[in-house]
Order: structure tokens, then C-alpha cells, then sequence
């Protein structure tokens, strides 16, 4: 080992040293912090891929699983005689607005979404049926429908126009109407 000579300046290179070996010690240690830190934000980044992958995988089976409800496809394709879609339960008693929505409804409505809200195969569909409960289609929606059309957006049956001649009263009635044998039927 070389041997430093003692002239006074010994003292000076082992602070010297002592200073570069703590400055090399203490960048060591921050290096190697910064690698677990990496290290840690790899595991991290896989685990939350892993756990994205699971979710979508997840959704698109959930997606694709097959039904045991009715849908409006099936329902289409599955129509009951004389075009019905729907098998209706008429409850034995109406309310005296459902019994005066019954009489707008056989005269505007009828014509297309068929006896009893039943609907019909080819030309509109059933409003007894869990896609017009009140939680999803609410009143409002009936009366926009009434008044300015809906475009087509769960049944392949297309656009429905306005209906004319009918009033926002005339259509609360109806509503009356359909509410109750959508109730008689289960749908709340």
C-alpha cells in the first residue's frame, strides 16, 4: 500500500477522503433507493394491468353471457299469435282515469303498439314489458313521445311519429292506463 508522506497536509487528504467516501456512500444508498422505488413502480404498474385486464375480460363476458329475461330481440322473435308480443294480464277493475286512458289509448294507440299495450310483431312495441317501467321510461317520456316522436332506440321497429290530435291530459290518461296493466303484469 503507498504510503503518504507526513507534511502536515495528512490530515487535510483523510477529511478528504472521509468527505468523498461519505458523498460516494450516500449516492450509493439514494441509487439504490431509487431502484426499489423503480422496482416498486414495475410491480405496481403490473398489478394494476393484471388487474384492468381482469375487469375488461370480466365486462366483455358479462357482455356476451346469454339473458334469461326477455329482451325486445327475443321477444320480436318469439311473438305470440296474431302478431302479439306480449302476453298481457288485463287486471279485472281500472281506475277511472285508466278506464278513460283505455278509450284514448283503443283510439290513437292501439292501431300500432296493439290491444292492451300488447304490441305488435313488425309494427311497434309492447308497452307491458320491463323496458317502459316507470323507473326507466318515465310519464315525461310517454308525453315527449306523444308529442314530438321518438326515434327508434330498443326495438328494430324504427322511428314513431308524433300522434296527432291527442293533449298532454289525454296522455296522462293513457299513461294512467298503462301504468295499471303494467303493475297487473309485475312491472313497478
Amino acid at each position: 500500500m503507498y504510503q503518504i508522506p507526513d507534511d502536515g497536509r495528512h490530515g487535510r487528504l483523510d477529511a478528504l477522503a472521509a468527505v468523498i467516501t461519505n458523498r460516494l456512500t450516500l449516492h450509493l444508498q439514494e441509487g439504490l433507493a431509487i431502484s426499489k422505488i423503480r422496482e416498486g413502480s414495475v410491480h405496481s404498474m403490473k398489478l394494476i394491468i393484471a388487474i384492468v385486464a381482469i375487469l375488461v375480460a370480466g365486462g366483455v363476458g358479462y357482455a356476451m353471457w346469454p339473458a334469461a329475461s326477455h329482451t325486445p330481440a327475443d321477444t320480436a322473435a318469439a311473438s305470440l299469435e296474431a302478431g302479439v308480443l306480449e302476453d298481457v294480464l288485463v287486471p279485472e277493475t281500472l281506475s277511472q282515469n285508466a278506464q278513460i286512458g283505455q278509450l284514448g289509448y283503443d283510439a290513437k294507440c292501439s292501431a300500432c303498439h296493439g290491444a292492451n299495450a300488447a304490441g305488435q310483431d313488425g309494427v311497434a312495441p309492447p308497452l307491458v314489458h320491463i323496458i317502459y317501467e316507470p323507473s326507466h321510461h318515465g310519464d315525461e317520456a310517454f308525453q315527449r313521445a306523444a308529442a314530438m316522436g321518438v326515434r327508434g332506440h330498443h326495438w328494430p321497429f324504427g322511428d314513431m311519429p308524433a300522434v296527432e290530435g291527442v293533449t298532454r291530459g289525454d296522455v296522462t290518461m293513457i299513461i294512467a292506463y298503462i301504468r295499471e296493466l303494467q303493475r297487473a303484469n309485475g312491472i313497478n
